[in-house]
């Protein structure tokens, strides 16, 4: 996993590689936690993401609570089949799936 900032500050993009499963939770949850909520935009890439089961998507909702006071979460780049678990789960009415 990688996390990177824009240079302007507005946004915080998580790049998940290989498995988004419980192994990586801590991981995870370091990302985004230490900023305020609401402060930034949360990007997860899935551009490299194997595979998701459902602690990835209490993950998900873990990341959607942090940022529910204004900012964003959006999730891009995802397999056919990742974007098929999210939408079987009804998260592309959670976040901005792309």
């Amino acid at each position: 996993m990688t996390v990177s900032t824009t240079e302007s500050g507005e946004s915080v993009t998580i790049h998940v590689q290989g498995r988004f499963d419980f192994a990586i939770h801590s991981e995870f949850q370091g990302a985004w936690r230490n900023f305020n909520r609401g402060e930034k935009t949360f990007i997860v890439d899935f551009a490299d993401t194997e595979y998701m089961d459902s602690s990835a998507m209490g993950m998900l909702l873990q990341l959607r609570d942090h940022g529910k006071s204004g900012a964003r979460v959006e999730l891009i780049n995802g397999s056919d089949s990742i974007k098929e678990i999210l939408r079987i789960a009804n998260f592309d009415k959670l976040f901005d799936v792309m």
